[in-house]
């Protein structure tokens, strides 16, 4: 006789309401674009409401959460919420500052000092030779290369396209085993640390955004850091 032991939550499993640790401007700012695009592109139905398709674009761009447990909460197919967060990062990042505006607008503003760094955004390991040049021999991981600018609060301005992490960025001295810093060396690092403080401190709101790690894809990897330097902006200067 055989016996049946269903899953204790049922064939469908459990949902559950989280918290997103975001304002409700943003969310309002979301959904009212999502809202713009729609009207503008002629589509007059979706599976949700824009409102609730800005909360689960969110949700995957700040927390990470998989497509697929969002579709299954909400009775729509994973495809969709994954197609939804694509269609709404491109939103976003045509909205991401160009350089050359930015430094017109620091210009005219009267803007004094801006700082200019590069940070790592891990990637999924890729096999071949096309492994070798994502690979970070000073972060030991796989990862693209982001240059950023921001002035001297720290506030991000704008940030440069993903590019190959074995690209050079800024850096100071490093010791070797039988090679130790000299004590001017130590003063430069010690310098350019201090310098380089307030890029950090934009680059730590911009990581706040746990999309996990990302496909070694230039384009996309761009796309997805545009967009969330704008939504990191409109959550720092609310």
């Amino acid at each position: 006789m055989k016996k049946d032991n269903p899953l204790a939550g049922g064939p469908d499993g459990l949902a559950y309401t989280a918290r997103l640790p975001l304002s409700s401007a943003t969310l309002n700012w979301l959904a009212s674009l999502v809202r713009g695009h729609l009207k503008k592109i002629g589509s007059r139905w979706r599976a949700l409401p824009a409102g609730k398709i800005a909360a689960l674009v969110l949700a995957v761009l700040r927390c990470d959460q998989r497509p697929g447990d969002l579709a299954g909460g909400n009775g729509i197919h994973r495809t969709t919420v994954t197609r939804w967060v694509r269609e709404v990062v491109g939103l976003l990042a045509a909205r991401a500052p160009r350089l050359g505006r930015t430094l017109k607008r620091i210009t005219r503003t009267g803007g004094g000092v801006v700082l200019l760094d590069g940070s790592l955004i891990r990637a999924r390991r890729r096999t071949g030779t096309v492994n070798r040049k994502n690979y970070s021999g000073k972060h030991k991981h796989h990862g693209l290369l982001v240059i950023a600018l921001t002035d001297g609060k720290g506030r991000l301005l704008w940030v440069s396209a993903a590019r190959r992490v074995r690209t050079s960025e800024i850096t100071g001295y490093k010791a070797a085993r039988n090679r130790p810093l000299t004590r001017g060396q130590k003063l430069s690092n010690r310098a350019l640390a201090a310098v380089r403080a307030p890029v950090e401190h934009g680059f730590a709101h911009l990581k706040n955004w746990r999309v996990g790690k990302v496909r070694t894809d230039p384009k996309w990897a761009t796309a997805l850091v545009r967009a969330v330097l704008v939504l990191t902006d409109r959550e720092v200067s609310r």
